[in-house]
């Protein structure tokens, strides 16, 4: 999130426990960081990572890069903290290059570490060692069960949004990550208000970390 104030009005909209996670520098990030904040909303910073699919796969120019010193990846952390500063914890936007490599992943949960701020690893990648490498550093930590949108059909969404539901009951609980688009915002508007009915307790992000 970060584009739009207007998605983040219309997601506080529905009226349940939510967490947004922000990713600085986008235009409106301050204003979406700022609207949470006065509306009691919970926030993470989305982290920009390198993916495998880069450069021809476009990064904010933010971004943290396998190649980055270990300096310069904390400096940026430091920095999206600093802009973020409400933010309790933090997941990696894309990654699945960056989330592969130990050194780097290592200095970013350092970071998150002294802040005291959680980690929620995308796994974006199957090889992450962002939660392997948190709970070995001692950073709060748990990683996504569910992507709501990579399709953007009600269908798919609502499929999703069940299947979560499904490992919510089997495991305890369940992380799913989505996007402010549209389709995604109208089926969880009228997905998420039934779920309390179905004995679904609907919780924010810094619940589900250990």
């Amino acid at each position: 999130m970060g584009t739009s104030v207007q998605e983040a009005r219309s997601l506080a909209g529905i009226g349940v426990p939510l967490t947004f996670s922000i990713i600085p520098g986008l235009r409106s990030y301050r204003e979406v960081a700022a609207f949470a904040a006065s509306n009691g909303v919970e926030t993470m910073i989305h982290i920009p990572m390198q993916s495998k699919g880069w450069p021809q796969r476009r990064l904010e120019s933010n971004g943290l890069l396998v190649s980055m010193a270990d300096a310069d990846i904390r400096e940026h952390l430091e920095g999206f903290i600093r802009d973020i500063p409400r933010a309790v914890g933090a997941n990696n936007h894309m990654g699945s290059e960056f989330t592969e490599h130990e050194q780097q992943m290592t200095s970013v949960l350092g970071v998150l570490k002294g802040k005291g701020l959680f980690f929620v690893d995308s796994v974006t990648t199957p090889k992450s060692v962002g939660q392997r490498l948190a709970r070995e550093t001692g950073v709060r930590s748990a990683r996504r069960n569910v992507f709501l949108d990579n399709e953007q059909s009600s269908t798919y969404i609502l499929g999703q949004l069940n299947q979560a539901v499904r490992q919510a009951r089997k495991n305890g609980g369940a992380i799913a990550i989505c996007h402010p688009h549209p389709a995604t915002i109208k089926a969880l508007s009228a997905f998420l208000p039934s779920l309390k009915s179905q004995g679904i307790t609907l919780v924010r992000a810094s619940q589900l970390v250990r």
